[in-house]
């Protein structure tokens, strides 16, 4: 039965992927008619037979297109040349379509301060969005000082809007509250994996994952750390280097994961992504670069280009920071090891993620380790000071 599901499935993604392509007629008079309809200047005479559409992304949730204008075909009121077309898939559930609207409201809002690409369109079911001929950054061009400066001047340009959601820094606990629900399910019943992975199952079902989350939260409630509009994904595919111009730009893409979050977590996510390679081509499909972390000099460039954006120089901000990427270091090993446990269930993407699941969630045994030791040997000192005090 789950054979023939699979089966199903692939057929499904196949009579999808032949409606979807760039050069089903149907699809490309639905492009058109969309680029007709929501763009200004030459665009009103595009037509499905003379525009190029090329499929870009695939996915069951969103489908993405490049749009060009025919050849030949010359802006007349500085209209593009080309736009990357979303249309989403179904939306099932009034909580997937909040996060819809609210996606869409903070695509908007970055758009206008030129943090994202620029939106062209809003029509039901999709968007028009600025086509951008770039490339993602690579792992290791992270630690580069030059760029490494840039994306925390980004970062701080994020952390420091205004954006009409809650502000109440919930969206942590209740994503992790929610994976964590999948996660058990999906270690408890999970019988047809991979040979292959059983050992990986195994190590995965040794963490008690619920206790973890309550000591983390615990934790972070001991302290108070201040919380503002986070990307929460700025990994280095999610940083796009614009080519063709005369100087170095970055452009912040992927705002699924954008809510009101710890300040703290946004950059340690970013420092821990610096290990961390998806682009082997062979499987698992992603490369830990052990050693590669920041260093403290390296963190220092990051933190003081971010505190000279939001206007909070100090070093006292700067020694705050720090502790809080070493707090919320935990968490981001704690949170992309659950959403890799739920995904290698769900996701038909090809990756490891069994795999990378333990990979976290050993790091976060280890960090967790080291930052118990750490509380032990100050609590130690105090103490050991109040008694020298006594005497």
């Amino acid at each position: 039965m789950k054979r023939s599901g699979v089966t199903s499935r692939r057929n499904l993604r196949h009579l999808q992927d032949t409606k979807m392509s760039g050069k089903n007629l149907e699809m490309r008079e639905t492009a058109a008619r969309i680029c007709r309809d929501y763009l200004h200047g030459v665009w009103k005479r595009v037509t499905a037979e003379n525009i190029t559409l090329k499929r870009i992304s695939g996915g069951l949730s969103n489908w993405l297109y490049n749009v060009q204008l025919p050849d030949g075909a010359v802006p007349i009121r500085g209209e593009p040349r080309q736009v990357l077309l979303r249309l989403y898939g179904q939306v099932h559930g009034e909580r997937a379509l909040e996060g819809l609207i609210t996606e869409s409201v903070i695509f908007t809002l970055l758009s206008e301060r030129r943090l994202g690409p620029k939106l062209h369109g809003i029509f039901p079911g999709g968007r028009i969005e600025e086509y951008i001929p770039a490339r993602p950054l690579l792992t290791k061009e992270l630690s580069d000082p030059t760029l490494s400066t840039m994306i925390g001047e980004k970062m701080g340009q994020i952390h420091m809007m205004q954006v009409p959601i809650s502000k109440e820094p919930t969206w942590l606990w209740d994503t992790m509250a929610k994976w964590l629900a999948t996660a058990t399910d999906i270690l408890e019943t999970v019988d047809e994996v991979d040979p292959r992975q059983h050992d990986n199952v195994y190590t995965l079902r040794s963490f008690d994952l619920e206790t973890e989350i309550n000591w983390f939260r615990d934790l972070v409630a001991r302290g108070k750390y201040p919380v503002v509009f986070c990307h929460n994904d700025m990994q280095e595919g999610n940083i796009l280097l614009r080519q063709n111009s005369r100087k170095t730009e970055l452009v912040v893409i992927d705002f699924e994961y954008c809510s009101y979050n710890y300040r703290g977590f946004d950059i340690a996510n970013h420092f821990i992504e610096w290990q961390y390679d998806y682009t082997e081509g062979n499987y698992p499909f992603f490369h830990e670069r052990t050693g590669c972390g920041p260093t403290q000099e390296q963190k220092l460039n990051f933190i003081k280009s971010y505190l000279r954006t939001v206007q909070k120089e100090s070093q006292t901000e700067e020694e705050r920071i720090m502790m809080e990427i070493k707090i919320f270091s935990l968490a981001s090993h704690l949170f992309w090891g659950l959403w890799s446990i739920v995904n290698a269930k769900l996701s038909e993407i090809p990756f490891g993620y069994w795999d990378y699941a333990v990979c976290r969630l050993k790091n976060y045994q280890c960090l967790k380790e080291k930052f118990v030791m750490s509380e032990q040997s100050t609590l130690h000192d105090i103490n050991r000071r109040k008694v020298t005090d006594t005497d």
